[in-house]
């Protein structure tokens, strides 16, 4: 097997075992999760020197446009704006990173998202 076919066998898969779920709070869960899980790749790209993967480049862009689409300032109060903000600075985070910038701590940004997802899953298992 090639190296290609092995990749697109790879990439099959990956999509086939992938369920998208239709509970709100689950969608907001999920997109955490691919956050969270783009950002720590990018974060040991960065740190070995290698090019950043562009697929988690587009989930991490794709992913906080969503998170930050989603919020209720009305509902959500200062709650909402803390959360726009923390996505804000990882989206900064994530352009400063692609051009290379000084100083984008990308290991930081999943460190905040994995706290987010932390306590977003336990509402969620509170609320049931």
């Amino acid at each position: 097997m090639t190296f290609e076919n092995a990749r697109s066998s790879y990439r099959r898969i990956e999509s086939v075992k992938q369920v998208e779920p239709t509970d709100p709070h689950e969608i907001i869960g999920v997109t955490l999760r691919e956050l969270e899980k783009s950002l720590r790749v990018l974060a040991t790209a960065q740190e070995a020197g290698r090019p950043f993967p562009s697929q988690h480049l587009n989930r991490a862009f794709t992913a906080i446009y969503i998170l930050q689409s989603s919020l209720d300032f009305n509902q959500g109060g200062d709650i909402a704006t803390n959360l726009f903000q923390v996505y804000e600075y990882c989206r900064l985070q994530v352009a400063d990173a692609f051009a290379r910038k000084e100083g984008v701590n990308l290991a930081a940004c999943a460190e905040h998202i994995g706290g987010i997802l932390t306590a977003w899953d336990q509402i969620g298992s509170n609320s049931q």
